[in-house]
């Protein structure tokens, strides 16, 4: 090894702040203002007084519900799927293809559109509307 190649190694440099730290009096935080103080934040939305980005924006108005809305099926959908006699449920109306899979996490909603000519009966977690709970026989428990 020679001399050329050899090298010193370098000192980790400290972080000096304040008074004692070479920097002065204000630290490097400036003269004067908000961010000079001592346990200084200012709210990253702060704009110095004037509207905020959010505020500027278009207001929308309305409200959306977080909940999915239930899935809706006719009469005359129940009639055309089903024989007389058979008990509807949310499994056997996914599996004809009546309702999506979503059915499930969403619900049913039975509605009184269209006509029912045969005796069905309702299984569990099935709403029915006012109008159409009239052509239905109570789910035997």
């Amino acid at each position: 090894m020679q001399i050329h190649q050899l090298s010193v190694a370098k000192k980790k440099e400290r972080k000096r702040i304040g008074r004692g730290g070479k920097r002065g009096t204000t630290a490097g935080r400036g003269s004067n203002g908000q961010k000079s103080r001592s346990g200084a934040s200012v709210d990253p939305l702060f704009e110095g007084g004037r509207s905020t980005f959010l505020e500027r924006l278009k207001k929308v108005r309305g409200f959306k519900s977080i909940h999915a809305k239930k899935c809706v099926v006719n009469l005359t959908e129940l009639e055309a799927g089903y024989a007389s006699g058979e008990t509807v449920t949310i499994a056997s109306l996914i599996e004809k293809k009546i309702t999506p899979k979503t059915a499930f996490r969403r619900g049913i909603k039975i509605v009184a559109t269209g006509t029912l000519s045969k005796k069905l009966t309702l299984g569990e977690g099935i709403d029915v509307s006012e109008k159409a709970s009239i052509l239905f026989q109570p789910v035997s428990k």
